[in-house]
């Protein structure tokens, strides 16, 4: 058996990419979602191993020193990272995962696993973000101005990036997405016809 993909989607918060993917994952219903773990408090409409697990600043800490995470990182004074074992487990039964990470965890997979593919999710403009963060209301002025202001060191970084894809309108943005999953898959290299076919 073929190992599955992994895939990883990044972004600048406000972006959409939860948006995104919500809507990928309702069509492709073959792909894992690894919830992340994170020291911030969950948000209203957030539940805990849903959205994310939810660690205290210790408890992440020892995951760490354990080596339970794929990838971490320090995003606005709150940890982030990704359960190793369950993405693990899924790519080598052959299922594809997809990961949903800032830009420093995107760097940390694409060390740890070259062949993962890397998908940067792009704003139609800096004013529509600006207007999709005020919208949200989940954060207040400051922490909104703090990611502004690591706006262009995002934007700059979609070099390190296999695929860049606007989110102008939901849909759209929803379907380019699920056209790379399908051109990845259909890439001889990858190996993933050979569940279909049983050629030498």
């Amino acid at each position: 058996m073929c190992q599955g993909l992994l895939f990883v989607i990044s972004g600048p918060s406000g972006v959409g990419k939860n948006s995104v993917l919500n809507q990928v994952l309702k069509i492709r219903a073959d792909l894992f979602y690894s919830v992340s773990a994170t020291t911030r408090l969950p948000r209203q409409h957030e539940t805990e191993g849903i959205d994310y697990f939810f660690l205290t600043e210790k408890e992440f800490r020892e995951s760490i020193e354990k080596g339970d995470f794929l990838e971490w990182a320090r995003v606005y004074d709150k940890y982030y990272g990704t359960p190793r074992k369950a993405v693990e487990e899924r790519l080598n039964r052959g299922d594809h995962v997809i990961l949903d990470v800032d830009i420093q965890g995107a760097a940390q997979i694409r060390k740890n696993f070259p062949e993962a593919i890397l998908i940067f999710i792009f704003p139609p403009s800096r004013e529509e973000l600006k207007k999709r963060l005020l919208g949200r209301k989940s954060e207040n002025k400051v922490m909104i101005k703090k990611r502004l202001a690591n706006l262009e060191e995002e934007l700059a970084s979609v070099t390190r990036y296999d695929y860049a894809v606007v989110n102008d309108l939901l849909e759209n943005a929803c379907r380019r997405v699920e056209a790379i999953i399908a051109a990845e898959e259909a890439r001889v290299a990858r190996g993933y016809w050979r569940r279909f076919f049983d050629l030498t």
